[in-house]
């Protein structure tokens, strides 16, 4: 490819739109009762335009700032965010979208300290408010210089992370607390093999051990004899995911104990950010693969949760950007850690960005496939209109079929739709 254009941005956007959820979603010890889809668009001086995506997430970025506003509000301090964000890129030249982000993202987090009240708001918080302006950086980055495919929108020096190409992806479900054990059945049933079980239940430590202690007494007696063609031993992968919640070893090692007691010890494949992250605990003598998610903001951040012994690295580039994802996963592939991608309950074309990543990151181990998170058919009560905002919705790679994505010639060549424009998006800013 020649050298990038500079890009300068002449016009600038934002709106929102607010999906309500099919039952109260919880984990963190909270619920949320809906997702706000803000949309972020970027006009350069040519006249070309980008439109990016994101689905906010409050009570994951930052449970601080979800419980100490009302449900609206700290959805309005993220907006608020996106909005001044995108303000200030108005008349600024950038050449790529990794240099804007970080040109910006500090800036944003001192805002975002500022009208929060939260001095210790997580980078996160930030990052997740830049998802949407990222994204349609990106968009305006190929636009201007006449790139079609999502491999060649990847910068040279993070193509090594991402150079596989997989058949098929498996598509993760996300079984939060209320989910009925009758549903987790229903969805192995349907071909679903890799589900991500929220544990680090409401109450004390105490009332949470024993609270996920049963449920994953109940999961096993219901799908532990499964059988799947995935794994080597035929059994269905647990993947637990703590959210932070567990905030000693000791307790993370009675919950372990547990698995061994019951049988379904064998069976983890991984337990996700079991601990605070302010209380950099070195893990390497736990006896499974855990994985960082949110405490790995940043690709800085990624490799201090390597060196003190995480596995595993959930990337979002739905909820951290695509631009620091990338970062992410080149630090991980350096260091033989694997990666795939997590959900945020994000909109059905979110979930094409994931899996454009989740496509290329080396397998899995265990299952020698990519792993992609997708909760939203799950979660919004409006789903199937959503997925009318799909330019490709149609598509058989669009939607899971037996627990799995089938990535296809078409699909690459149609890189998951990410840089088709999207009708009703587009809508959002006609005339403007």
């Amino acid at each position: 490819m020649t050298t990038p254009r500079p890009i300068t941005l002449a016009a600038v956007g934002s709106n929102f739109e607010r999906e309500p959820l099919v039952r109260p979603f919880g984990f963190k010890g909270g619920y949320m009762s809906e997702i706000w889809q803000s949309v972020a668009m970027l006009q350069s001086a040519s006249g070309r335009r980008g439109i990016g995506l994101c689905s906010q997430g409050v009570l994951w970025s930052d449970a601080h700032v979800f419980a100490g506003h009302s449900e609206s509000g700290g959805n309005a301090l993220m907006y608020a965010m996106s909005e001044w964000a995108i303000q200030q890129l108005k008349g600024q030249t950038f050449t790529n979208p990794v240099d804007l982000l970080e040109s910006i993202r500090h800036d944003v987090h001192a805002y975002g300290k500022k009208i929060t009240g939260h001095a210790g708001l997580r980078e996160t918080f930030a990052l997740n408010a830049l998802v949407g302006i990222d994204f349609a950086a990106w968009q305006l980055y190929a636009a201007e210089n006449g790139i079609t495919n999502f491999d060649d929108l990847i910068p040279a020096a993070y193509r090594p992370a991402l150079a596989h190409r997989h058949a098929k992806v498996a598509s993760i479900p996300l079984m939060a607390y209320g989910i009925p054990i009758e549903e987790l059945k229903s969805a192995v049933e349907a071909g679903y093999f890799f589900m991500k079980i929220k544990i680090g239940q409401p109450g004390t430590q105490a009332e949470m051990l024993e609270k996920d202690k049963a449920r994953i007494s109940a999961i096993h007696a219901a799908i532990g004899d499964a059988r799947t063609p995935y794994t080597a031993n035929g059994k269905l992968p647990y993947y637990f995911d703590a959210n932070g919640r567990y905030e000693s070893k000791d307790t993370l090692q009675r919950l372990i104990d547990h698995t061994q007691a019951i049988g379904a010890f064998e069976q983890i494949a991984l337990i996700e950010e079991p601990f605070p992250e302010e209380l950099e605990i070195d893990i390497r003598d736990i006896p499974v693969r855990v994985a960082a998610d949110e405490s790995a903001h940043t690709d800085r951040d990624a490799l201090q949760r390597i060196q003190m012994g995480y596995t595993a690295i959930a990337l979002k580039p739905i909820a951290k950007t695509f631009s620091m994802s990338l970062k992410i996963a080149q630090v991980a592939h350096e260091h033989g850690v694997p990666c795939f991608c997590a959900d945020l309950t994000v909109s059905p074309l979110l979930i094409e960005w994931n899996k454009n990543v989740a496509a290329r990151l080396a397998p899995f181990p265990g299952l020698g496939i990519g792993l992609v998170e997708t909760n939203g058919h799950q979660n919004y009560r409006n789903w199937e209109m959503m997925r009318g905002y799909h330019p490709r919705a149609d598509a058989p790679w669009a939607r899971t079929q037996r627990g799995v994505f089938e990535l296809d010639a078409d699909y690459y060549a149609q890189s998951g739709a990410v840089l088709q424009p999207s009708a009703h998006y587009e809508a959002m800013f006609a005339g403007k």
